[in-house]
């Protein structure tokens, strides 16, 4: 007999989440994980989130009570096909999502420095050249010179406190509509409040060049460097709405044009505010 459902919702149930659960005897077998509505607390396993294709339901116990997040990979949903506090912004912080999606794009396991990217548990503030706030918003965002490659993932825009973000002296290339992107578009950004106009932006960026149009909602941003990389194509405009910009440095790489950008102060940054392709 094969265990493919186990319900114990409603049931009263305390404690802790045993690991064991997401090892259960040819893990992948278990379709349907539903501990819903108990008062079972404490840190949630990251065990569980390698039951393959499973629905793991955890909501109306007491995990906030003790546990600061749930396990990274079951936030993204690598293995598990549904978790349903996978939207709660307490469990599964959208800026720790957008991190990782980032780290997929950009080849992070190639990077030379990624310590402690894609911890199961460890805060994404802890994680090599991220900055946070008090209210753990990323406020900075430094992996210049790093090793980075792949595409600059078009989740960058969701990280909307950021003030600094440097990604200079890297090989980051092209922008493509990778299937992973599209899985990470379908999970988390299709279920806000504007999903067709979000996603059916999918397709258009890449007539834009390779920096992605969800740059432009980084309102917070003062300082972007992304110099001495393998960008190309025309810049987006949304990158002249950036009204707090005051350093864009987009030099070495293979930009065919840029927005009209105003608001930049030559003063604070010793004449080297704009610097882009020659040319252009």
């Amino acid at each position: 007999t094969v265990l493919e459902e186990l319900d114990l919702s409603s049931n009263s149930l305390s404690g802790q989440i045993p690991f064991q659960v997401g090892q259960h005897d040819g893990a992948g077998v278990l379709k349907r994980l539903d501990l819903a509505n108990n008062i079972l607390s404490g840190t949630i396993p990251s065990q569980i989130g390698q039951l393959q294709s499973a629905s793991i339901l955890l909501e109306g116990n007491h995990f906030h009570k003790s546990a600061k997040t749930a396990p990274l990979s079951l936030c993204m949903l690598r293995n598990v096909k549904e978790f349903d506090l996978a939207h709660d912004m307490t469990f599964c912080p959208i800026e720790r999502n957008a991190l990782s999606d980032f780290y997929d794009s950009a080849n992070g396991t190639g990077w030379a420095n990624g310590t402690l990217w894609l911890d199961e548990y460890t805060s994404y503030c802890d994680w090599t050249g991220v900055t946070c706030d008090d209210m753990n918003h990323v406020t900075k965002l430094d992996l210049s010179n790093n090793g980075l490659s792949g595409r600059l993932s078009e989740s960058i825009g969701d990280l909307t406190f950021i003030e600094v973000l440097d990604l200079s002296d890297n090989d980051i290339k092209v922008m493509t509509i990778s299937a992973q992107f599209a899985i990470y578009c379908r999970r988390f950004r299709c279920q806000l409040s504007h999903p067709k106009q979000r996603c059916a932006s999918r397709t258009q960026i890449i007539s834009q060049g390779s920096i992605p149009t969800e740059i432009g909602n980084l309102t917070n941003i003062t300082y972007l460097r992304l110099s001495y990389n393998a960008f190309t194509g025309a810049a987006p405009e949304s990158l002249g709405e950036l009204a707090q910009l005051q350093l864009l440095q987009l030099q070495t790489n293979r930009i065919t044009k840029i927005p009209n950008i105003t608001q930049l102060d030559e003063s604070i940054y010793n004449n080297s505010t704009f610097v882009t392709d020659c040319g252009v």
